[in-house]
């Protein structure tokens, strides 16, 4: 975790693969890059690489200036972000150019070595979906860093830590043992290939067989309870918290999670070390999922905004053994 004034920066580190779907990735990557602990903290959203025309010397030729990100060795792009920017992307791949299913080119940050080096300052890893059965034949990442991500959590409970996966990036998990006595989801047209490697995973590990559910999004080990099951329709299951939730939402109740003694050892006790794991459907779902994302670790006031933003209307899916730590 980073910080800025005293206020959360949350790292995530996206995965990237050739045959991707690109919405599994641009969708959450839109939500995340909305978020803001102050919503009205406003400003342009723009990525370090694209550049600011105003800020080129007039003298630099148009083309130029479109394509230029450094003029004589001095850096021309000062990537303006708001004060209270909640999320920090990184993106990782196996090459510089990752070309999605759809043909777009997408560059990353780091490749996964160094993003193996690096796994530790992450608090969340996004697995987008698409092009899985060239990766699951060949075992290649992301399975390797989806695993390390896991491994992570459980050899460190004493940070909080998101695994989300998009669509049918659900099967990298899966294949992983990671939603082994779990609930997920993945794209419906995968439904029935999901459970297959579900139900063979299971017999390779003995281990319990996870539980599919057609949902636009499936959150397991949620760091807060959110109410009685029957009144609230996104609690699947009743929580077995032993008191009450005192209903710690947002950023501060993200920091708190990572610093107070009985969130980390309650969280050492839990599955997978109390890693939060999300499921979600295809394409558009992961946009709903983002959003859950930002309402529990920011603020819900930041969640409506963004929905405000992209015009788009946020579709719940359900939460799995809520449990306040």
């Amino acid at each position: 975790m980073a910080t800025t004034d005293s206020i959360p920066v949350i790292k995530v580190l996206f995965t990237l693969h050739a045959g991707m779907d690109a919405m599994d990735f641009i969708g959450p990557l839109e939500v995340l890059t909305h978020a803001q602990h102050n919503v009205n903290d406003s400003c342009e959203l723009r990525h370090p690489d694209i550049p600011d025309l105003s800020e080129l010397p007039p003298t630099v030729p148009l083309h130029v200036r479109r394509n230029a990100f450094s003029l004589a060795g001095t850096p021309l792009i000062r990537h303006h972000r708001p004060a209270t920017k909640a999320f920090e992307v990184v993106f990782a791949a196996e090459n510089e150019n990752t070309i999605s299913s759809q043909g777009a080119a997408f560059r990353a940050h780091v490749d996964y070595k160094q993003a193996l080096k690096r796994l530790a300052e992450f608090d969340i890893l996004i697995v987008p979906g698409g092009g899985v059965e060239a990766i699951l034949k060949a075992k290649s990442e992301p399975l390797g860093i989806v695993k390390a991500f896991s491994d992570l959590q459980k050899k460190h409970p004493e940070k909080e830590r998101t695994l989300m996966s998009i669509g049918t990036g659900s099967m990298f998990l899966a294949q992983q043992g990671i939603l082994s006595g779990l609930s997920a989801t993945t794209h419906p047209d995968y439904s029935a290939k999901f459970e297959k490697l579900n139900g063979e995973i299971a017999q390779r590990d003995l281990a319990e067989r996870c539980d599919f559910v057609e949902e636009r999004y499936v959150v397991n080990n949620l760091r807060f309870d959110l109410g009685n099951p029957e009144e609230n329709p996104y609690v699947r299951r009743k929580s077995d918290a032993r008191r009450p939730s005192v209903g710690r939402k947002g950023s501060n109740a993200w920091k708190e999670s990572n610093t107070r003694r009985e969130s980390n050892a309650r969280r050492a006790a839990l599955r997978l070390g109390g890693l939060r794991v999300i499921t979600s459907g295809g394409v558009t779902a992961g946009i709903d999922a983002s959003l859950y994302l930002v309402s529990i670790m920011v603020s819900e006031e930041a969640a409506k905004e963004i929905e405000r933003v992209m015009q788009y209307t946020w579709t719940k899916g359900i939460v799995v053994d809520g449990i306040d730590i």
